[in-house]
């Protein structure tokens, strides 16, 4: 069995809806192009778009899949989410690092 995902990311309106059976929902822009990255996508990748692209690329491994016209959408940039970089290549490894490094200017203590 293959899976194919879709990931955008951005505001979201959330709630529940029904009367007698109760289902929580999301809704907005950002559900609906997450909904077109996965129904555009590969089989056995995790297809991005562009913003979520700015967010992860410090982080993690993304391939330019090329522009592609989106219903709704027109043209946009897609990446495929690759891997996790490792951790001298990461920004979040290096902030975590610089932080360790340098000496806090409050005194640990002890809790007993």
């Amino acid at each position: 069995m293959q899976v194919r995902m879709g990931i955008n990311s951005g505001p979201v309106i959330a709630g529940v809806i029904g009367k007698k059976k109760f289902i929580f929902d999301l809704w907005n822009d950002t559900v609906n192009v997450a909904s077109r990255m996965e129904s555009h996508g590969v089989d056995g990748e995790i297809q991005v778009s562009e913003y979520t692209y700015q967010l992860l690329n410090a982080d993690f491994r993304l391939e330019h899949r090329g522009n592609m016209k989106i219903k709704g959408k027109g043209i946009m940039a897609t990446y495929l989410l690759k891997s996790e970089k490792s951790g001298a290549e990461s920004s979040t490894y290096n902030s975590k690092k610089d932080k360790k490094d340098s000496k806090s200017p409050v005194p640990s203590t002890k809790v007993s």
